[in-house]
Parts: C-alpha cells; sequence; structure tokens
C-alpha cells in the first residue's frame, strides 16, 4: 500500500505554499525522514521529509507552483507503482475553516494552478480562493479581516458577494479587463446601476499605480551583468515593504541616548551568567526588554489598526529582525514583557538558528506588536525602518560608538546609540510618539537590573 506524501501543517497562519524544488528524482528510492522537498511560505524555506521507505512517485505539480498545504504531492511505494490522485479520504478532526481535507486538495490545487501566478500577491484562504474562483471574483478587490487584516478569508468573499454592486454585463467584463474595483465607481443608470459610460469615465480617471507607471518608463540601455526574477521571499518583502510605505503615515524621530551604562551593565552580565546560561547576554534582549516595559507605560505604540478601529493590544510580543539568506525575517518572542532575560535571550537564538537553516516554524515569525531592526553591527548609526504592517510602529538601532559629549562645560567622552522610531501617525501623534522614544532613552542611559525581571 503507497503511502501518501503530502504538504504539512507549517504552522496555524500557513494556508498554501509554494514548490520550490525536488531534493531526489522521480522514482527513486527513499528512506523515511529523508529530506524530498523544498517549499516556500511567505516567510520561510522548509523541507519535506518522507513518510515511509519506498520508491517516490512525483504527481502533476510543477516546481513553483503554488499549493494549499495537506495537498498530496507524490505517493511512495512499490517501484512499478504510478502516481494516483487520491480518491477520497476522513477529514482531519482539528482542521481550522481555512484549512482544506485532503480530499479537496486537488480540486483546490487545479483552481489554484489556474489562477497563478497573478501580477500581485494576494494572501487568501484555499476556500476564499475557491469561491472567488467560482463566483468570478478578484480576490484583489476583497477587503481582508483575517490575519490581523492581511489575508481574505471566505467569510469575507461571502460579504463582498452580498454587497455587490449593480452593474450591466458590458460594464462588468470591462472593469474585470481593466482590473478596476466597481465598488469605487459611482454609477449612473436606472436605480444606480454602472454602465459602460461610468467605467470608462473611471478609468480615464484612474492614475497609474507605482508599479503600472515604473513599468511604462522605458529604462535606459546598460549592460546587465545578471537578472534575477522577483520570486519568493524577497518578492513578499518588496510587496510588504511597498505597501508598508505606501498605506502608512510614517513619521520618523531620532533621537540619541547614552548607551555607556547599558554597555556597562552587559559586559556585568556576560560576566556573571554566561557560565549559566551558556551564551552571553546581547544588547537585542537587552533592547526588546527596555521596549517591553516600554509598551506597557505607553500602550497606545502597543497596537495596530484594524479597518476604522484602532486596537490597542494585550500581548507584548517583539519581533527582532533577522539577516538570513532568503532575506529579512523577522522572528517574534511572545510576552516579552512576562519573561526575565535569560528566556528572551534564550529563544531569540533558538529562533535565529530556525530561521538560518530554514527550519523556522510559522507561527514563530507572525503575530508581532512591534519591531527592533539593529543595523548596529553594520557601522550604521541612523536609517529610517520601514513599519512591519499591521504593527504601529518599529524601532531602529544605530552602533553603539564613542562620542564628545558636553556635561556642564566639560567635554566628555561617552558611548551612545542613535535610536530611529518609525512609527505610523494614524494611530499615534507625534508628541505621544516621542514620549514613548523618550522613556526607551531613560531606560538605555538608566538600565539598572529591571532589564532582568519579568
Amino acid at each position: 500500500m503507497a503511502e501518501e506524501l503530502f504538504i504539512p501543517k507549517l504552522g496555524q497562519t500557513v494556508e498554501q505554499v509554494t514548490l520550490l524544488n525536488w531534493l531526489v528524482k522521480d522514482g527513486d528510492k527513499v528512506k523515511q525522514g529523508q529530506e524530498v522537498l523544498e517549499v516556500e511560505t511567505d516567510k520561510a524555506v522548509f523541507n519535506v521529509e518522507a513518510v515511509d521507505d519506498g520508491y517516490i512517485h512525483f504527481g502533476p505539480f510543477q516546481t513553483g507552483q503554488v499549493v494549499p498545504v495537506l495537498t498530496v504531492v507524490a505517493l511512495i511505494g512499490e517501484q512499478d507503482e504510478t502516481f494516483k490522485a487520491p480518491q477520497s479520504s476522513p477529514a482531519p478532526t482539528s482542521i481550522e475553516e481555512n484549512t482544506p481535507t485532503p480530499s479537496s486538495t486537488a480540486a483546490l490545487a487545479a483552481t489554484q494552478a489556474a489562477a497563478a501566478p497573478s501580477s500581485e500577491k494576494v494572501f487568501a484562504s484555499p476556500r476564499a480562493r475557491h469561491l472567488a474562483d467560482q463566483k468570478g471574483v478578484d480576490v484583489r478587490h476583497v477587503t481582508p479581516t483575517g490575519s490581523s487584516g492581511m489575508r481574505v478569508t471566505e467569510a469575507d468573499v461571502i460579504n463582498y458577494l452580498s454587497t455587490e454592486v449593480k452593474v450591466s454585463p458590458v460594464a462588468k467584463r470591462m472593469a474585470a479587463d481593466a482590473g478596476l474595483d466597481l465598488r469605487a465607481v459611482q454609477g449612473s443608470g436606472q436605480h444606480g446601476e454602472i454602465t459602460k459610460a461610468d467605467v470608462a469615465s473611471a478609468l480615464t480617471a484612474q492614475p497609474a499605480s507605482p508599479a503600472q507607471s515604473a513599468a511604462q518608463v522605458p529604462l535606459p540601455p546598460m549592460q546587465v551583468s545578471e537578472s534575477l526574477p522577483l520570486l519568493g521571499v524577497r518578492k513578499v518583502i518588496a510587496q510588504r515593504m511597498s505597501l508598508s510605505a505606501q498605506t502608512t503615515a510614517r513619521v520618523t524621530l531620532l533621537m540619541d541616548a547614552d548607551a555607556t551604562d547599558l554597555v556597562a551593565l552587559r559586559e556585568k552580565l556576560k560576566a556573571k551568567y554566561e557560565g549559566k546560561w551558556g551564551f552571553a547576554p546581547g544588547y537585542n534582549e537587552l533592547l526588546a526588554k527596555a521596549c517591553a516595559i516600554a509598551l506597557r507605560r505607553f500602550p497606545y505604540m502597543n497596537a495596530r489598526l484594524n479597518g476604522e478601529a484602532i486596537e490597542r493590544l494585550a500581548e507584548v510580543n517583539i519581533g527582532i529582525a533577522v539577516d538570513a539568506d532568503q532575506g529579512l525575517v523577522v522572528p517574534v518572542i511572545r510576552n516579552v514583557d512576562q519573561k526575565d532575560l535569560q528566556t528572551v535571550g534564550s529563544e531569540f537564538r533558538q529562533y535565529v538558528e530556525e530561521v538560518r537553516a530554514n527550519k523556522i516554524n510559522p507561527d514563530h515569525i507572525s503575530g508581532g506588536s512591534f519591531t527592533i531592526t539593529n543595523l548596529g553591527m553594520y557601522d550604521v548609526d541612523g536609517f529610517t525602518p520601514v513599519i512591519n504592517l499591521p504593527e504601529a510602529a518599529i524601532l531602529g538601532v544605530g552602533r553603539i560608538a564613542p562620542k564628545p559629549v558636553v556635561r556642564g562645560e566639560q567635554v566628555i567622552i561617552r558611548k551612545i546609540v542613535t535610536l530611529s522610531l518609525a512609527f505610523d501617525h494614524r494611530l499615534a501623534d507625534g508628541a505621544p510618539a516621542a514620549r514613548f522614544l523618550q522613556y526607551i532613552k531613560q531606560l538605555i542611559e538608566e538600565p539598572g537590573e529591571v532589564t532582568l525581571t519579568k
């Protein structure tokens, strides 16, 4: 009896993956636990292992194709067997609404394959895409509510259909061909129906998107040494950073902090605890603890925008940006305010190892409420970080460097760090954000032992 090789659940938030690369050939003999397939989520690359000993027989999927989790992509059995799509199987007992059962994955995979690749990445559950394709709905026009407003759910598509505007067939086809959201068009026909003339008028007035404008501008002839496709994690980073820049009202505050005492504290902790903990306490976890304390004191910075509501968050979950081969990844340490420094440092190091080995659990890179990005190790003094949506703010940290400081009538040398707080002006004003940053500065300048406590 052949065993089915399917895409495993890769955390609670992952609905689909991209098939990157088979690590074996079709028909090869494999061992249970052997890594046979590389897949990519929107955040990281993972390996799928063989579920049994035997000969592997690939399914009808191509590398680069997007498939839902739990899709059967191969069979492992006897040498003379061939792949046969599963007919049916019992539904798992602990699958959430947005995850397809194995019996439905073949139809969903075919539907998604027909729709992909699209020019714009839209995060949507498989059920949402299936319903949208059945009803002829472009998911780019559906307002998402899942995953903090970043993913379209089946309920979102149903809501979209229930409020669908009245439009003539010709106008509907024109809008679909042009990618125009009819909800942005004012109808002039009977009972407010959108007509062909209304769509034509909207298309004439519609400004080109930045991507369209860039594509229309001819590039000057230059010799190109290499052309790399914008794919996978790099493409997701590009899309999210562009979305953040286009949708947030970003303001950046710069402030110097005297980190002399923080440096001394770190050296003291290193000498005292490195042997006991198995690692030397670093600046990232010290800063994470300081930010957690500040976020508790100023809860308006521990927030996100959800539609028309500003949500202040109960959890202080801090992401710390990590530079990896596949791109920038932000592991999230949850409830930092409730953990001691050793726990925060230990978890961060574990996540960094997982990121760099492409083994990070997707649940460990989601759900952040605030982000820290540190470029000090690259001799960067100050910079303007991009807000990690849907969070309200991000803290950029520069290098700690000796600089002359005036104290009274004397000029002394102190160790100074530049802090760059980028925040969304839709959620907070300048003065409250400055008070938050000022308090982080105070914690850096007078760290004491507070950073060790829960």
